[in-house]
């Protein structure tokens, strides 16, 4: 047997799928790799959607845990110091988004150590009742440093 026919008998194998009705089989095996086959259903596209984590503290303290997911929400009810769980591990990127609104006091927000913002300066929070900052953070070496951005201010 020629090498080609080895190769041409493997793939008749290959392209055999069991329980398929033989003209269902008769179709699939006549189709050309390069063809374009006829889509006779409905899609519907749809965008990467994943669960918004609303967050809260206690005792002055609110933690945003990646594996929950990476898109967070806090309202300050007191002044609170964030901790960030669970990035990936070094080599490997994580990155979320923090959406932070303001009761109707000041408060404030201590950041993990970690956190690298530009300036070596973290931003100055809206202060106003109802204000809305957004920021971003990503990491690449497991948490050791977070990058951190401010995506906007005073929103609300």
């Amino acid at each position: 047997m020629s090498k080609s026919r080895d190769i041409a008998d493997s793939a008749a194998t290959i392209n055999y799928i069991d329980g398929l009705t033989s003209a269902a089989q008769t179709q699939i095996n006549t189709k050309s790799p390069l063809s374009n086959p006829t889509f006779t259903g409905t899609a519907t596209l749809v965008g990467v959607a994943e669960t918004y984590n609303s967050v809260t503290s206690t005792s002055n303290a609110t933690s945003i845990d990646l594996d929950t997911g990476t898109n967070f929400s806090h309202t300050l009810t007191e002044n609170t110091t964030f901790t960030f769980s669970n990035p990936a591990t070094s080599g490997k990127v994580s990155a979320f988004t923090l959406k932070v609104t303001q009761d109707t006091s000041a408060r404030t927000i201590t950041w993990p150590s970690s956190v690298d913002w530009a300036a070596a300066t973290a931003p100055t929070l809206t202060d106003t009742s109802g204000g809305v900052d957004v920021f971003v953070f990503i990491t690449h070496d497991g948490g050791t440093t977070w990058y951190g951005f401010t995506a906007g201010q005073a929103m609300g």
